[in-house]
């Protein structure tokens, strides 16, 4: 079963002032010079283009999937699979610039496992109620705080 991260207003707005920022600061160099050369125009595009395209996979590429024997929670190329045995808690969050997180809402769940790096990854599906049904099937010994 496949769970799409939820996306809300403020991360889309959050995320296009960040691919300004980031845009803003790749052609600044080219306001500064008289005449440009080709290749500085197209060396900077494509640097942009680069940073752009991975920080917009990361963000909008988020899921989460339910197989046999673990979570398996992916956005672009960061992945974690997280085993059934080893979440010990769930509960809901809002925090989410701190710690590891997969996520594009501040509609959040964060998900307590033993062995992970951080001890927890803070996700958002779409339809928690869902999610938590299904989650509580695969781990009966769960603690989901409300």
């Amino acid at each position: 079963m496949v769970f799409r991260s939820k996306i809300d207003r403020f991360f889309v707005v959050f995320i296009m002032i960040l691919v300004l920022i980031i845009g803003v600061s790749t052609f600044f160099p080219l306001a500064l010079e008289d005449g440009t050369d080709l290749s500085v125009v197209i060396t900077l595009t494509s640097t942009f283009l680069i940073i752009a395209s991975f920080v917009l996979w990361c963000v909008f590429s988020v899921k989460y999937v339910f197989y046999d024997d673990y979570l398996f929670v992916k956005g672009g190329p960061f992945r974690s699979r997280i085993s059934y045995q080893d979440i010990t808690k769930i509960s809901p969050t809002s925090e989410i610039f701190t710690g590891y997180r997969l996520l594009s809402s501040r509609d959040a769940l964060e998900v307590f496992y033993k062995t992970g790096a951080f001890g927890s990854v803070k996700i958002s599906p779409r339809d928690k109620k869902e999610f938590l049904t299904e989650l509580s099937k695969r781990c009966p010994n769960i603690q989901i705080q409300e």
